[in-house]
């Protein structure tokens, strides 16, 4: 609820240029006390850019910051905090062997005597932070061994920490499950009621019109309107993001499902602890289908993909691709065999960040014709091939030979879909597609998924978007503590789905 309509933060006529591209174009933006103003726009429409130009990572060509109606300057992340200014990024900045105390004060740690860490001073100020507004996280926990909700958790208290009275969400829900991001929003509504202001940057249209209280739209790095979230509508929203008319459902014809292109007998995988993560899962997927796998994240999923890609080797069962067994075969044996695979975290799985968009669309073919032949590349057919692709997917804020670190999030999403899709594979496994990505990404890959299944590729779909699974399945299968527990055809209502994913009893059990 906001209690004062005049501004605590002003951006005039904000204008960023990197070469060859105008990342904003004269952004008007302002932020009231007790306030949630949400941030819209498609992947690369300059959100994260005006952001990082509010927290001093990067420098304004023309336009001023005013912080209570005084100007202000950002020469670095420093001067935003000083201003009262902190941020959570996308992907967090946290120390993964430091427990969660150590990671919140870092860089601004208690001293014993003045020169030692003072732990228990910086354990103590923590609890009391968390206690004061509801978090509820264990000081003394390894960032490694925590959730990635709890770590959203650390790394607002980091901001609150040191201070901050406006905090910047980018993407926040993009890493979380369902359930976190319910959680997430009711930490913002206290936060809110205790004077916090925030900025909430998002592509996803029924979280904005839950938590915001206005909406500003951004495309192609201009404002296009500011709207109060009261008469908002997602359709409305979507029209202002992408220019366009946006089917919010997907449309496909019925499936006609032929061969299975994957077979799956009883496959038992261990996790990183040694325990068992997938407990004897049996399915199939044919040629001409989409099957997804619902479920709570930490059921199994990860553990199940990489055993059928190759990363992780099942302790038993079988694995079939074609007619090929396929069981404990290399990644790379699986990806020759006619395997794509869109990977659940593009920065860690997907991509090389420091290779060209070219080297990593080249990957797994760099050694074969016609990328090279007798052990020479032809980096220029690499990036003719590349320049094609990247037009195709609508992959903005580079070119060929632009490294991939120096896309958005989204737009280096859509340089996996553009390599795995290419390929034209067998089976596609599909980890979290549209993760990160926004409407009109999202209707398009949905569109090229439905396009592989009517072209006969068999297609898997593992996500925890319940409404992507629902719109894109023909079949769908639910894992729970690493076994199948029910199978169901696309009819299927998200609180029959809901109830299952928890460990509710499903009418056809499977296992």
């Amino acid at each position: 609820m906001v209690d004062d309509e005049r501004p605590v933060l002003e951006l005039r006529g904000i204008t960023k240029r990197f070469p060859g591209v105008l990342a904003n174009d004269h952004v008007d933006f302002d932020l009231r006390r007790r306030e949630v103003h949400a941030l819209l726009g498609e992947n690369g429409a300059g959100k994260s850019t005006l952001m990082n130009v509010l927290y001093g990572l990067y420098s304004p060509d023309e336009g001023e910051i005013r912080i209570k109606g005084d100007p202000v300057r950002m020469r670095s992340p420093k001067d935003a905090i000083d201003h009262g200014i902190g941020m959570v990024h996308q992907h967090f900045m946290l120390i993964p062997v430091m427990t969660v105390a150590e990671n919140i004060v870092l860089g601004n740690e208690p001293l014993d005597a003045g020169v030692l860490l003072d732990y228990g001073a910086a354990r103590k100020r923590v609890e009391e932070l968390a206690r004061t507004f509801g978090f509820r996280i264990d000081p003394d926990a390894r960032v490694e061994a925590i959730t990635v909700g709890q770590q959203q958790r650390v790394e607002i208290l980091k901001a609150l920490y040191r201070g901050a009275e406006i905090l910047i969400l980018d993407e926040p829900t993009a890493v979380l499950t369902p359930q976190e991001a319910l959680e997430l929003f009711e930490i913002l509504r206290t936060l809110v009621r205790e004077g916090m202001s925030i900025i909430f940057i998002s592509h996803k249209l029924g979280e904005v019109l839950e938590i915001a209280d206005r909406i500003t739209v951004l495309r192609r790095g201009k404002a296009v309107d500011t709207v109060p979230r009261a008469g908002a509508t997602e359709e409305g929203l979507a029209r202002m993001m992408v220019g366009r008319e946006v089917l919010l459902r997907v449309e496909k014809a019925a499936a006609q499902p032929t061969d299975p292109a994957l077979r799956v007998e009883d496959i038992r995988v261990l996790d990183d602890r040694r325990l068992e993560a997938v407990r004897g899962v049996s399915f199939e997927v044919r040629r001409g289908e989409i099957v997804g796998i619902a479920g709570v994240d930490g059921n199994g999923q990860s553990e199940l993909i990489d055993a059928l890609s190759g990363l992780r080797h099942p302790t038993s069962g079988k694995v079939r691709l074609g007619d090929r067994d396929v069981t404990g075969a290399s990644a790379g044996q699986i990806l020759d065999l006619g395997l794509g695979h869109i990977p659940e975290d593009r920065q860690r799985r997907g991509l090389v960040l420091d290779f060209t968009l070219a080297e990593n669309i080249a990957l797994h073919d760099f050694d074969r014709p016609p990328n090279s032949r007798f052990g020479w590349l032809f980096p220029k057919r690499m990036i003719r091939r590349a320049q094609g692709l990247l037009r195709q997917f609508d992959v903005r804020g580079g070119g060929a030979q632009t490294r991939a670190a120096a896309l958005s999030g989204g737009n280096q999403q859509k340089v996996v879909l553009a390599r795995e899709m290419a390929r034209d594979p067998k089976l596609l496994i599909a980890a979290q597609p549209t993760r990160g990505l926004d409407v009109g990404a999202i209707e398009f890959v949905h569109r090229r998924l439905v396009e592989a299944r009517d072209g006969g590729e068999a297609v898997l779909l593992v996500s925890l978007e319940l409404d992507e699974i629902l719109s894109l399945s023909d079949r769908i299968l639910v894992l729970y503590e690493g076994r199948v527990v029910a199978e169901h055809g696309p009819d299927v209502t998200e609180e029959e789905l809901g109830i299952e994913m928890t460990g509710g009893r499903g009418k056809e059990a499977v296992a």
